[in-house]
């Protein structure tokens, strides 16, 4: 299997990562690649970037050494609400955006699975969102097989993320979980490295070896296809309403 794009990565600017944008999206082209999103940490993260940082991603061109980039966040969820904090003002103008539960930003003292599926519950509302990012943290377990398929119904794509294999080990059995009953509902993934230095981009070994054990369907896998991600970006990310997007040079590779 293939892995054309790298959704869900962090620059310098979330201060606990360790390269530049323009070191990420090189280290993508050289790892053949079709497309990065940059997503910076939200607000509600300490050391994240501030407003203005999101705001002015318009300057980004839309392809760098041959990468199409999107402009994103990884947005926090901030409460069992459901609410994020996305700024107001960035609403409409970013491309891509990954949400997660964060503990530094979740206000909740005791995350129950009650609690925890109210919030994803939530998320499915939320035109806004793309990624349902590394949801499978044993600290914020929910009722995966109601929301799953929600997640399918309401264009949510599950993200499978490399770092859990190495940042959130705890969180192995749930991500197989979680990928057993997207395979079960027919329900969109995507796989992203959740890099945080460029070394690590467009890495998925672990996340292609659960996938292969459970003899996972790679139609279901959005970004091993140029045309699938094609097609998820025009019926859901504002990137279709880029003039850049709308013309041939868009498809770039």
């Amino acid at each position: 299997m293939n892995i054309i794009a790298d959704t869900h990565t962090h620059t310098i600017a979330s201060t606990h990562a360790y390269s530049t944008l323009q070191e990420m999206i090189h280290a993508s082209a050289q790892r053949k690649l079709y497309a990065i999103a940059i997503t910076d940490h939200g607000r509600s993260m300490p050391g994240a970037p501030g407003q203005w940082y999101f705001e002015n991603m318009k300057v980004i061109p839309r392809f760098m050494e041959g990468v199409l980039v999107l402009r994103g966040q990884e947005t926090n969820i901030i409460d069992t609400d459901g609410n994020i904090d996305l700024e107001p003002d960035c609403v409409g103008k970013l491309d891509w955006i990954v949400a997660s539960i964060h503990e530094e930003a979740f206000r909740c003292e005791n995350p129950t699975v009650e609690a925890v599926t109210n919030a994803w519950m939530n998320i499915t509302k939320n035109p806004q969102v793309h990624v349902i990012g590394h949801s499978g943290t044993k600290e914020y377990e929910y009722d995966f097989e109601t929301v799953i398929p929600e997640f399918g119904r309401t264009g949510k794509l599950v993200e499978l993320n490399e770092g859990s294999f190495i940042g959130r080990k705890k969180s192995i059995p749930n991500c197989k979980k979680i990928m057993e009953l997207c395979k079960k509902h027919s329900v969109p993934i995507i796989l992203n490295s959740d890099s945080h230095i460029s070394a690590t981009v467009g890495c998925f070994e672990h996340s292609l070896e659960l996938l292969k054990e459970l003899d996972f369907p790679e139609e279901l896998v959005v970004n091993a296809s140029v045309d699938r991600f094609h097609a998820y970006l025009k019926e859901y990310s504002v990137v279709k309403n880029d003039p850049v997007f709308q013309s041939k040079s868009w498809r770039a590779k």
